[in-house]
């Protein structure tokens, strides 16, 4: 049993656990203390000097983020003194901050602003010092403003700890202390694998994903493009919360109506490409198993996941599985399939993905994504783009009818559903190659094993008397900790002890996006999970293979998983890319015109 510390906060007794913070105490016993560098899900750092708390017996204020409690320590939360020392820390970084609220895209979610309106902050009490520095949009995917960055360090920890990329650092020191990527070289010439996590954890608009709305809003209003429009799984279970509903709320037909408000012609769902996901890689795992190809078989859908592999583990690239995201395979069958289908020339057909990921953006834009003859995915909006569109057009979610998609390529399972959520791409998967291998069907469909928030997960699944063991890692760190785990095996034994592993960049899976909503914890990334269970749970097809409209595209266009027609629209290839020692970005892996 954990070791107990009583202690006085404002004047109420609390008892916590001995390695305890101040902060946490006062949580505990209902006293406000304002942060701004701290994070509850990130290591303290102490860098604001915000969370400041009288101690008594104590000559100066300390951080209570960072202190721990002590028996009988007497704690004041709140004092005149205390007021006067956040309200100036706030006014310092204000003086050296670019204050345009209004335009900012982290406008109304940023800690700052919210500080300094609960402080009663006075913006002319100091002069401005800022000297612009230049924004670095040497990325496809992120933006980094140093001109709104407060050096709270959030950024760094999640790059460095959490997802062990350590893209970016705190270069110099004092006052010439700045965020900065490897030489000054921008984040696009680092090692950044376009997750952004980084803009998730920011509090200010330091750092955004890059805007593709006006382009979109563009497509949108031209007579002469059909605008196609797919939305990944977990937008359903993040939409909500941004108009004022309760986390992990599945808004799904209010989504479709708002996406045909904006004047979207076709509405689809990336959940049907999820279906197809499942199809292709469920027949992969199986060929592989028959076959003894190269185990574990490891799935691909994550681009940021997918770089960092490049990257880091170009060694491992064999074992990963050739097929395409869900948002990929969608461009190139809206453009082909769909456009064959329709009678629409595919030149005049604008394909635009709704992604709770700002990699996505990058992957859009690989070189080797565009099988249909022209490039695959147009554009992609990250959910904050999207709840931005919507806000723009007046629209409020909770008042718009549930509405449905359009059928070609808008049916789905709740296999596809769960996509979103960390497992959820194992659980699905298992529930088909069950059915491949045997010709039954599974008859336990929840797989709560690989469910969770736990960094990995293992479990040991019987398909008809067959031991599979398979492992679940979500979060750049844990996926580097499993990868090095795997690679010292098949070093030392050639071969590893799992059949399949599902890796995730982001912590919590989809839900925990790189292009969600700011401000997210992981408690709220498992309440968004739960919410995709949910919806899985109370549909009527929840595997795969049972989705009429996976059916018929294999019976009319791709004939069957791994065909000709499959792998080359539906599958790909890797690189080994360049780190920070310099390299060749070269093919590690067989294009896929090479496998039928």
């Amino acid at each position: 049993m954990a070791e107990m510390v009583k202690l006085f906060i404002d004047g109420k007794e609390v008892e916590v656990e001995k390695n305890s913070t101040i902060l946490d105490a006062a949580k505990k016993a209902g006293s406000y203390i304002p942060t701004l560098c701290y994070h509850p899900d990130l290591s303290p750092t102490g860098a604001c000097g915000v969370c400041v708390v009288e101690i008594e017996g104590s000559p100066t204020p300390k951080r209570s983020c960072c202190t721990p409690v002590s028996q009988g320590m007497k704690v004041t939360t709140n004092s005149k003194s205390l007021r006067e020392i956040r309200k100036t820390i706030v006014q310092l970084l204000l003086s050296d901050h670019d204050v345009t609220c209004p335009t900012c895209s982290a406008n109304e979610k940023c800690e700052l602003q919210s500080l300094a309106n609960y402080l009663g902050v006075d913006t002319n009490g100091l002069p401005a010092i800022l000297e612009r520095k230049p924004l670095d949009e040497t990325s496809v995917s992120i933006v980094r403003d140093p001109n709104k960055c407060i050096l709270c360090g959030r950024c760094v920890t999640v790059c460095s700890e959490l997802q062990t990329v350590s893209a970016i650092t705190i270069a110099e020191r004092g006052f010439e202390a700045v965020v900065d990527t490897f030489f000054s070289q921008g984040l696009g010439n680092s090692s950044c694998v376009n997750c952004g996590q980084c803009t998730v954890f920011c509090p200010t608009g330091a750092l955004s994903e890059r805007s593709e709305i006006d382009m979109v809003w563009d497509a949108l209003l031209d007579p002469d493009k059909v605008v196609v429009v797919q939305e990944a799984p977990s937008i359903r279970a993040t939409l909500g919360e941004e108009f004022g509903m309760e986390v992990g709320t599945v808004t799904v037909g209010k989504m479709y109506a708002a996406l045909r408000r904006l004047g979207f012609d076709v509405v689809f769902d990336t959940n049907f490409a999820a279906d197809l996901t499942i199809m292709e890689e469920a027949n992969e795992l199986v060929e592989r198993v028959k076959s003894g190809g190269p185990l574990p078989l490891i799935t691909s859908c994550s681009p940021g996941w997918i770089k960092f592999m490049e990257t880091f583990f170009p060694d491992l690239a064999k074992y990963v599985s050739t097929c395409k995201s869900p948002q990929q395979m969608f461009g190139t069958l809206s453009k082909t399939y769909f456009a064959e289908e329709a009678g629409i020339d595919p030149s005049k057909i604008v394909s635009v993905s709704i992604m709770p990921c700002t990699a996505k953006k990058f992957e859009a834009r690989r070189p080797e994504m565009r099988d249909s003859g022209f490039q695959d995915v147009d554009y992609v909006l990250t959910t904050r783009e999207f709840v931005r569109m919507l806000k723009s057009a007046g629209l409020d979610l909770k008042e718009l009818p549930d509405e449905r998609p359009d059928e070609l390529m808008g049916m789905y399972t709740g296999a596809a559903t769960i996509f979103g959520a960390t497992g959820g791409v194992m659980e699905a998967a298992v529930r088909t190659a069950y059915w491949m291998i045997t010709g039954k069907e599974l008859e336990n469909l929840d797989v709560t094993a690989v469910r969770g928030m736990a960094g990995i997960k293992e479990a040991e699944l019987d398909i008809n008397g067959l031991k599979v063991k398979v492992a679940v890692a979500h979060g750049l760190g844990n996926a580097r900790e499993l990868l090095t785990k795997v690679r010292k095996q098949i070093e030392e034994t050639g071969k590893s002890e799992y059949a399949f592993i599902e890796i995730m960049a982001c912590p919590g899976g989809c839900v925990g996006g790189g292009g969600q909503p700011k401000g997210s914890t992981f408690a709220m990334r498992a309440r968004r999970g739960e919410g995709l269970y949910a919806e899985d749970k109370s549909l009527p097809l929840r595997r795969s293979h049972e989705n009429p409209a996976i059916k018929r595209i294999y019976e009319k266009f791709l004939k069957k998983p791994g065909s000709g027609v499959s792998h080359k629209l539906l599958h790909t290839f890797y690189y080994k890319r360049c780190d920070l020692s310099g390299c060749t970005i070269e093919s590690v892996t067989e294009k896929h015109a090479n496998h039928h």
